[in-house]
């Protein structure tokens, strides 16, 4: 018997953050270790988040948009 393999799966919300679903390791750009606390995450990609790497919504009251 095999095992599964917990694998990240991605998704680029339409105008919103990126959810991460799955065993992933987050680190801060001096590669100390961020603690993730939840199997998902949504991570910032309009750059304006006040808890970066993780989104806390100011992409809808800055109208963030995306292409897709």
């Amino acid at each position: 018997m095999t095992e599964s393999r917990d694998v990240p799966i991605v998704v680029a919300c339409p105008d919103g953050p990126l959810l991460v679903r799955g065993n992933i390791r987050l680190e801060t750009p001096e590669g100390e270790p961020i603690e993730q606390r939840r199997r998902t995450v949504a991570l910032c990609r309009c750059g304006v988040s006040s808890i970066k790497p993780f989104c806390d919504g100011t992409h809808k009251a800055v109208g963030f948009k995306t292409e897709r």
